[in-house]
């Protein structure tokens, strides 16, 4: 016999969301499965940077694969999901110098040894942090094989990575134009490059011919940099400067002049067609010196003052004190013809904001277009798809314009470079191991002091995690050759291989550093490639574009087939939440409040493809309310099994086929649409299964059996609600792990199967219908439409719900049999009190005939309500609709506001005039037949 089992009366995640982590986490249950017969499912989270702090769209992001992870599974399928941490290096040194400076102290003073030792010390405290909130959330990664991107085994594979790339001639040093932050004294990518519009001014500077005959006039915002100018431009057929190639000009405030140039690249409609040129300082101007042998001429410190190079009465300035000095001179010296605010996009560093400065500087370079060439054609072969497909644009057109990669950095904090140079003969070695002498003279040597870009390390994340480089002995085909060091003065050699190299380093590592870590070798065996990749869209070319790149190059493979690119998380007004707005939500706060759950639950229900979310803290109610109602249901169902008992194959009434059916359909709904990542559709069906006909409908339904059937009868229903819940605990438990799981705990154990947690089972599957299943769903679709008529009509009536109506239908003779047999059950579920057949004669006096697919109904409303009233209501409500209706249409008549508006809002106008129509079209069918 059943014992009733007590929930407790208030959903409160608090009280188990912790305990029940720490129970899946003890059980081993986030380890794939080793005898799994399934074909693996492997995810690498997209490592947060360690000095982080979890904002929401990292949320979103853990939530996305969790539902994913734990979906495949309850499938059957060995699933891994890594997690693991970016050591972040700009944003990391910049956390600590910024520690440092609080106790008036600097990395300089402290030196690099000691300075790495202070950030591994960081890094653990906020790896903490990071791993707590994680958990927090719910993710179910497997936390025996986390990494970090500083880790032993990952730094090996960045040694392979950079030594082979330099054998084969895709790595070079060079002296070239970087992106320069002077804030962090560092060079940095073009992805690492943020542009956002500012107010500035234009300057129409006057530069003499040097024979005194004339002038030119050209247009500049940085009047600064005049002083690296080599040459003006001008377009070989502008007709203003016809014959002027090849004549001087006396660059202002200095003794230099320089000469006209012709060049296509100059635009003629734009200013005055002439165009200074400065190689060492823009980007454009690098590659137009180039091609004219001009000479680049740095005139900026790596701090961003201005150097010998300049005039003395500025050198030393900061670029914002000589850009005033400058433009004060050239007013003086009669340069300055005159000049104009503008409104202009100006690049700054990702990291810290500081302006960015174009600067000639000696940095690696990886040569990209032949990887971009393999990624592109993996892409054309179908071997990357991405969700939604739309970013396939993006990937081939940022792929195909595609320059070389900045890797170097100035910075301590990160993977020391690979690279030594001789102090006696000037020989570079780059190596796998490190070494103490030059191979060639024997003479000392001195390791490159710069570090690699974060993402050198986070491109290799798919196959790095997973135990690249194999051991020598485990090493296949695919695989690189692992020669131990290489070395010259200009080009890579071709390669050859020598003996085992040591491991791999990164700079000054304390002797505590993480070991190599993981699980066994066979990891890369088994699970690489990975299956899918979720992240947004903000690095798509920061990350996914260079993984699938590094992949190929060096596995052979594509790491993962899938690409899920999801939204980013806005407030309801559409920004980014950011801390200067004042807009952004904290995950934990979130938890703290509604609990995982809801968190979960909302962010799925929410992410359509292809969208953006806009959401705001009240938006996450819609989670904990379903997650609530999961609770509530399940309580009501366990407190009333006091003295029941199981029975064996209990023969089921057609109102247990027809759930069996939509469950069954849900289970195939909410697959199709996880398999396709469109979470929101799996969630929505996850939502209306539970809530509507689980709740709504089922467990309603069954109270005529639990409530008024013999023991018999009582048994048999119990114990088919039983299974029916165990079955929708499964269906729901990807979006709602926590509560599922502790409900699970709570079912008796024969009804769950045994033991074993929830988080280990079997996804409900599809069942194929039989024609029988097929007639009992189109009967009970028929008695649910009967149902919702006289619900609607209650409710319009304002009839209280303990007040029991009469009614009178027909019913179509495909449904006469089936509703005569369940007269019972509409009466429970309609508040009826009689249903009998629809007499003979004319409609009954004070009835309203309701009429729905199958059925023609009178419910005796007359019986509840003054009718008179009800008619005089009914006609108010109908105007009330008609004119809002009215008002509405010229809204969305309106060209401007169609313009104007938000599409959401447009939306959501178009909405209430579909609803306000179809009550006034329900009032006056009312209106004609009562």
């Amino acid at each position: 016999m059943l014992k009733s089992i007590e929930l407790e009366k208030a959903y409160n995640p608090k009280s188990f969301e912790d305990r029940v982590y720490a129970l899946w986490k003890g059980a081993g249950a986030f380890e794939p499965v080793e005898d799994a017969e399934g074909e693996p499912y492997t995810i690498v989270i997209p490592p947060p940077n360690v000095t982080g702090v979890l904002h929401a769209g990292h949320a979103l992001n853990i939530t996305l694969q969790d539902i994913a992870v734990r979906f495949q599974r309850m499938n059957g399928r060995p699933v891994l999901w890594v997690p693991g941490t970016d050591h972040a290096g700009i944003a990391t040194q910049n956390v600590v110098e910024k520690k440092l400076r609080a106790r008036g102290k600097s990395r300089v003073e402290l030196g690099r040894d000691r300075f790495v030792e202070e950030t591994w010390k960081v890094k653990a405290e906020h790896h903490e942090a990071i791993s707590r909130q994680i958990e927090k959330m719910g993710a179910s990664v497997d936390w025996t094989r986390e990494r970090f991107t500083l880790d032993a085994g990952l730094s090996e594979a960045v040694r392979e990575v950079f030594v082979t790339l330099y054998e084969r001639g895709l790595l070079y040093k060079g002296l070239y134009l970087v992106n320069w932050c002077t804030g962090c004294g560092t060079a940095l990518s073009d992805d690492e490059v943020e542009h956002k519009d500012e107010r500035g001014r234009m300057y129409h500077v006057r530069y003499p011919y040097a024979d005194g005959g004339g002038f030119v006039e050209i247009a500049t915002t940085r009047p600064e940099t005049m002083f690296g100018d080599t040459a003006v431009a001008v377009h070989p057929e502008d007709g203003r400067y016809s014959g002027l190639a090849g004549r001087m000009l006396r660059l202002p405030l200095t003794e230099r002049e320089i000469p006209v140039i012709a060049d296509g690249y100059v635009d003629r409609g734009f200013g005055t067609g002439a165009l200074k040129i400065t190689p060492a300082h823009d980007p454009n101007d690098w590659d137009l010196g180039k091609r004219h042998g001009l000479a680049a001429i740095n005139i900026l410190t790596g701090d961003g003052k201005l150097n010998g190079e300049v005039p003395a009465g500025y050198r030393g300035l900061s670029v914002r004190e000589a850009r005033e000095a400058v433009v004060r001179s050239l007013r003086e010296g009669g340069f300055l013809l005159r000049e104009e605010e503008i409104s202009h996009a100006v690049g700054v560093c990702y990291r810290c904001g500081t302006v960015i400065e174009p600067y000639l500087s000696e940095q690696w370079f990886v040569r990209m277009k032949p990887l971009a060439r393999k990624a592109l054609e993996a892409w054309r072969r179908g071997e990357i798809v991405f969700y939604p497909r739309k970013w396939e644009n993006t990937y081939r057109h940022w792929l195909e314009n595609i320059r070389d990669w900045c890797v170097s950095r100035q910075l301590w904090w990160g993977h020391r470079i690979p690279a030594w140079t001789c102090a006696k003969c000037g020989r570079l070695t780059v190596s796998r191991a490190d070494i103490k002498s030059c191979p060639d003279c024997g003479g000392s040597v001195k390791q490159d002091e710069d570090v690699l870009d974060t993402w050198f390390s986070s491109w290799l994340w798919p196959f790095s995690t997973l135990g690249w480089p194999l051991a020598a002995d485990d090493e296949g085909g695919e695989n690189p050759p692992r020669s131990q060091a290489c070395g010259l003065s200009a080009a890579p050699p071709a390669g050859g291989r020598a003996e085992a190299p040591a491991a791999g380093q990164f700079a000054s590592p304390p002797r505590n550093a993480p070991p190599r870590g993981g699980k066994a070798a066979g990891d890369f065996e088994r699970f690489y490639p990975t299956t899918a990749l979720v992240t947004a869209y903000d690095i798509i070319f920061f990350w996914v574009a260079r993984m699938i790149m590094a992949g190929l190059e060096f596995t052979g493979r594509t790491p993962f087939r899938d690409v899920y690119i999801h939204g980013l998380l806005r407030d309801k007004q559409g920004r980014k939440m950011s801390k200067s707005l004042g807009n952004g939500i904290d995950p934990l706060e979130l938890v703290d409040e509604y609990g995982a759950d809801a968190l979960k639950f909302t962010l799925a229900f929410l992410c359509a493809q292809g969208q953006d979310i806009l959401i705001d803290r009240e938006s996450f109610r819609l989670g904990s309310k379903f997650a609530n109602k999961v609770w509530n249901a399940s309580r009501y169902i366990l407190m009333n099994l006091e003295g029941r008992a199981l029975v064996k194959d209990p023969a089921p009434l057609p109102v247990d086929v027809w759930i069996y059916r939509r469950l069954s359909g849900a289970a195939r709904t909410m697959g199709g649409a996880l398999d396709g990542y469109r979470y929101n559709e799996a969630a929505a069906c996850a939502y209306d299964f539970f809530w509507n006909d689980f709740c709504d409908w089922y467990v309603e339904a069954t109270k005529l059996s639990t409530k008024q059937g013999d023991d018999a009868e009582k048994d048999r229903a119990v114990t088919v609600l039983l299974d029916v819940l165990q079955s929708a605990l499964r269906l729901l438990h990807p979006f709602l792990p926590f509560v599922t799981e502790e409900i699970w705990g709570k079912l008796p154990p024969e009804a769950r199967g045994g033991g074993g947690l929830l988080i280990s089972q079997a996804y409900p599957r599809y069942l194929e219908p039989g024609p029988s299943d097929d007639k009992t769903e189109n009967d009970f679709a028929f008695l649910q439409e009967l149902v919702r008529a006289v619900r609607t009509l209650r409710s319009e009536c304002t009839i209280a719900p303990e007040k029991k109506l009469r009614a009178a239908v027909a019913a179509d003779k495909r449904y006469a049999p089936f509703l005569a047999a369940n007269r019972a059950l509409v009466c429970l579920l309609a508040g009826l009190g009689e249903l009998t057949d629809r007499p003979a004669q004319d409609r009954p006096a004070g009835t309203v005939a309701l009429a729905g697919p199958g059925f023609e109904a009178f419910l005796f409303i007359a019986e509840a309500v003054d009718m008179d009233l009800l008619k005089a209501k009914w006609t108010r409500e109908l105007e009330k609709d008609r004119k809002f209706t009215a008002s509405l249409k010229a809204k969305l008549g309106n060209e401007n506001f169609l313009k104007n508006a938000p599409p959401e809002l447009v939306a959501c106008e178009k909405e209430k005039l579909r609803g306000a129509e179809r009550h006034a079209e329900k009032l006056s069918a009312y209106l004609a037949k009562c």
